[in-house]
């Protein structure tokens, strides 16, 4: 399924104390270490995950995967697309990088999800519904500026 025609979901951003090349890099590097956690592994296999361990090169490029997670596009600096499924939902994170300002930068993380048939609408439910979304990719755009900054 192509990222444009999955259903947006959310988009969140930070604005972050350093240049794109840093955020690129702490980006990678804070993916990696939320998705190489305990537990996350064994999440993707249990749900059915085409990609369910870390792979490829490092730092992240095309092909790259993590628990859940394949790499797209990486345009270093830019933009980091990541796409997934299993069996309850096809997803997209896209992650955008632009320069606000000597130093600046702000990072967007625009999610897209389908979630099919009624096993599909629950697990929506479970993820979105219940804030836990909102919660992990807060968390995540948080991390990723306490490593640039």
């Amino acid at each position: 399924m192509e990222i444009t025609s999955l259903p947006f979901v959310d988009e969140h951003a930070t604005d972050i104390v350093a240049g794109t090349d840093d955020v690129w890099c702490h980006l990678g590097e804070a993916l990696d270490g939320a998705f190489s956690r305990r537990g996350m592994a064994g999440y993707a296999r249990l749900v059915g995950a085409v990609d369910h361990t870390a792979s490829g090169p490092r730092p992240l490029a095309e092909g790259s995967t993590l628990p859940g997670f394949r790499v797209v596009a990486a345009a270093p600096g830019r933009e980091l697309v990541l796409q997934g499924t299993h069996r309850f939902s096809t997803y997209a994170l896209i992650f955008r990088l632009e320069h606000v300002g000597p130093g600046r930068s702000r990072l967007r993380a625009e999610s897209r999800a389908a979630f099919p048939g009624p096993a599909g609408g629950f697990y929506r439910r479970l993820v979105i519904g219940t804030g836990g979304h909102v919660v992990g990719m807060r968390r995540l755009l948080s991390a990723i500026r306490r490593r640039s900054e």
